[in-house]
């Protein structure tokens, strides 16, 4: 963190501590398991992630509206309050009724947390003058989130095998009222009140990506090029297609993870690239995607993850130069608005794959560079 301005490492370095914290979470590799152990059918659990993601759309925007109507540091530490009673749910209710209330109660809290963090990082590093400087923190945050996924595998092994699933939902609800206070210590700068009630924040931040013509742009490309990382749910079924064994499948995802945490710590250097460089990425991206579907065996994994590193550094990207569109007042609910966006956009990923594959989701992958190139091109300001 070095190559930042000095005051802005201290918000740089809590950021990337927050993310890495809120992401161990012992539960996020064993909670399908633990559905599935308690005897629910995988229909249940299908209906349960349709559950989740229905609770986390409907709360989106509204959310984002109470942390700029209310206050963004309180906003996550709500959520992370909130987060910590799903798994306390789970854990003393483990049953359908149970984790369907805790999955209520998690989207809440996703809507809480979605958005607010990265309108703080970036209120915090303007108040000091450094706002060209969050697509770098931004993308350190986005790395950590990836990296994070190793130390959280091998706790959550650890702690189910020393006390089943209980330890592990005790453990992780500890750890979300962890992050939760950790939010207390993110600056929030003053800013010019938004006048009226929540209603009105959440119509104004709407107005404004529906009215002003760049903005609306930049959301758009954010919300097609983040939907476009739903297809990480998809890279078990590669490797398995690929020809590697199910014992070391886990291990292959995470070495396309690692890819990617490559991509978006070097994606707030290309932020600094020319417009056409990113529309470039982006389909170098889809091509190497598409050519999945003929290198054969292994080897294709290594084309998934080079191409999945490629992806996140235009993700970086665009969700910075969102940031640096957005009026301050409105900001987490214009985020949150792209954040719903980006839910809608997952939803269309797996629709393309449930009709094509790879090859068809490569080909959304070649139709979002339009819009990529128009919603990103500079000048980032309106």
């Amino acid at each position: 963190m070095t190559a930042l301005p000095p005051a802005a490492r201290p918000l740089a370095r809590l950021a990337v501590g927050w993310t890495a914290l809120s992401e161990l979470v012992p539960f996020y590799p064993l909670y399908a398991l633990l559905f599935l152990d308690t005897g629910l059918s995988a229909a249940d659990v299908s209906l349960l992630f349709a559950f989740w993601s229905v609770s986390a759309v409907l709360t989106e925007v509204p959310a984002g509206a109470l942390a700029d109507r209310w206050s963004r540091r309180g906003a996550l530490v709500v959520g992370g309050v909130l987060e910590a009673a799903a798994f306390v749910v789970w854990t003393v209710t483990p049953s359908l009724a149970g984790f369907a209330a805790g999955f209520a109660v998690w989207g809440i809290a996703s809507a809480l947390v979605s958005g607010t963090v990265e309108a703080l990082v970036y209120d915090g590093l303007a108040d000091v003058g450094a706002e060209a400087a969050f697509a770098r923190v931004n993308g350190w945050m986005t790395s950590a989130e990836l990296l994070v996924q190793v130390p959280t595998a091998a706790a959550a092994s650890l702690l189910y095998a020393l006390g089943g699933y209980p330890l592990v939902g005790w453990v992780s609800a500890a750890v979300c009222l962890a992050w939760a206070v950790l939010a207390l210590r993110f600056p929030e700068p003053p800013r010019e009140p938004d006048g009226g009630s929540l209603f009105a924040t959440l119509r104004r931040g709407v107005a404004d990506v529906v009215h002003v013509p760049v903005l609306r742009l930049t959301v758009l490309a954010v919300a097609l090029v983040g939907g476009l990382d739903a297809v990480e749910e998809y890279f078990p079924v590669l490797a398995g297609d690929g020809g590697v064994p199910t014992v070391a499948v886990p291990v292959v995802v995470l070495g396309i993870a690692l890819a990617g945490a490559l991509g978006a710590a070097l994606g707030g250097r290309a932020d600094r690239l020319p417009d056409r460089a990113l529309a470039a990425l982006l389909t170098l991206a889809g091509v190497l995607l598409g050519a999945v579907a003929v290198v054969p065996g292994p080897a294709a994994l290594a084309v998934v993850a080079v191409a999945y590193g490629l992806y996140l550094v235009v993700l970086v990207v665009a969700e910075a130069r969102l940031q640096a569109r957005i009026e301050s007042t409105r900001r987490t609910t214009v985020t949150s608005v792209a954040g719903l966006g980006v839910e809608l956009g997952g939803l269309l990923v797996f629709a393309v794959w449930a009709v094509g594959g790879v090859v068809a989701v490569a080909v959304l992958v070649m139709a979002v560079v339009p819009v990529v190139a128009i919603g990103l091109r500079r000048p980032a300001l309106r």
